[in-house]
C-alpha cells in the first residue's frame, strides 16, 4: 500500500515535538545536558519544517520557524557556556599543577555565564512568547498545515526530492570549500556543518519511509557534522581564551599561562579537521 507524505511528515513532527516538549521539564530542573536536548529538539524541528517547507503553508511554518530560532537562540547562550566550562576543566586536568589556577579560573567564569544563561532560559519558558509557542507546537502535532495536494503525494517521492536538495546544496558547499579565502574558511566550515545537519535531520525524517539509503545517508551526514562541530567547539574555545589573555594583557599581568592552552585547542581543532577529508566522501556519490 502506498505512503502518502501527509501521515509521514505528521509522524516526523510528532516524534520532534515530543522530544522538545519532554525537554522542558529537565531543563527547569537543570538535569544534566537538559539544555542540549531541548535546543538540539528544537533545532532539529526547525530544519525538519525548512527542508520540507514546501509541504506545508508557509507562512505559518515561516512564523513557527522563527520562534524557534528565537527559543534555541536563548537555549544556545546556556549551552554554549556549558561546552566550554566543560572543554576548560578538560585542559585544566591536563596542564602541570601550578598552570591549572588559570584553566579554572575560565572554568569558574563559564559556570558563571552558564547559571545566569539558565536563569534567562527560566525566565522565557515561563514567559507569554513561549506559551503561545507552545500552543502553536501543540497545534502542529495535531493539525499540521500541510498543503492538500502534497499531502497526498507518494512519500516516497516526496522524501527523495527533498533529500536530493539537501544533498546537492551539501554538496556544493564542500565542492567550493578549497576556493574559499584563509580568512573565510571558518564562516564557510560552519556553513557545511549546518548543511550537514540539515541534511541529517531530513534524512532521519525520511527513514521510516526510505529505510535503508535514507539512514545511510543520515549516518554519514551526522560524522561529518559530528567533526565540523568538534572543529567549531575547538575554533571558539580558542577565541575565548584569547579574549581572556588580551583581557589580562591590559591589565598588566602576564598572558603568557594561557598559551598551553590556546595551543591545546589548536590541536584539537586541527584534529577535527584532519578528519573532514574522510567524512565527505559520500558525497562524492550519486543521491
Amino acid at each position: 500500500m502506498k505512503t502518502t507524505a501527509g501521515p509521514a511528515l505528521t509522524a516526523a513532527l510528532a516524534e520532534d515535538l515530543d522530544r522538545l516538549l519532554s525537554a522542558e521539564p529537565e531543563v527547569r530542573a537543570d538535569h544534566p545536558d537538559s539544555v542540549h536536548s531541548m535546543r538540539v529538539a528544537t533545532r532539529r524541528l526547525r530544519s525538519v519544517l525548512r527542508s520540507y517547507r514546501k509541504a506545508f503553508h508557509r507562512a505559518q511554518v515561516d512564523e513557527l520557524r522563527d520562534e524557534l530560532r528565537w527559543l534555541a537562540g536563548i537555549l544556545g547562550v546556556a549551552r554554549d557556556a556549558e561546552v566550554r566550562a566543560e572543554r576548560f576543566a578538560a585542559l585544566a586536568e591536563e596542564q602541570p599543577a601550578e598552570q591549572r589556577r588559570v584553566g579554572w579560573r575560565l572554568v569558574s567564569t563559564e559556570r558563571a555565564r552558564y547559571t545566569r544563561a539558565h536563569k534567562d532560559v527560566l525566565r522565557a519558558l515561563d514567559g507569554d512568547r513561549y506559551a503561545r509557542l507552545r500552543k502553536r507546537l501543540l497545534k502542529l502535532r495535531d493539525d499540521p498545515p500541510l498543503r492538500r495536494r502534497l499531502a497526498k503525494a507518494d512519500a516516497t517521492d516526496v522524501f527523495t526530492k527533498v533529500l536530493r536538495k539537501d544533498f546537492r546544496n551539501l554538496r556544493a558547499l564542500v565542492r567550493a570549500e578549497p576556493k574559499v579565502p584563509d580568512e573565510d574558511r571558518i564562516e564557510h566550515l560552519h556553513d557545511i556543518r549546518k548543511a550537514a545537519k540539515r541534511l541529517r535531520y531530513a534524512a532521519e525524517a525520511a527513514t521510516p519511509v526510505l529505510d535503508g539509503p535514507a539512514e545511510r545517508l543520515g549516518k554519514s551526514a551526522k560524522k561529518l557534522q559530528t567533526v565540523l562541530g568538534d572543529h567549531r567547539d575547538a575554533v571558539e574555545a580558542m577565541a575565548t581564551i584569547r579574549s581572556r589573555a588580551t583581557a589580562a594583557a591590559a591589565r598588566g599581568a602576564d598572558p603568557t599561562p594561557y598559551d598551553d592552552l590556546y595551543r591545546s585547542e589548536a590541536t584539537a581543532a586541527r584534529k577535527a579537521l584532519a578528519d573532514y577529508p574522510t567524512t565527505t566522501s559520500f558525497l562524492h556519490h550519486k543521491p
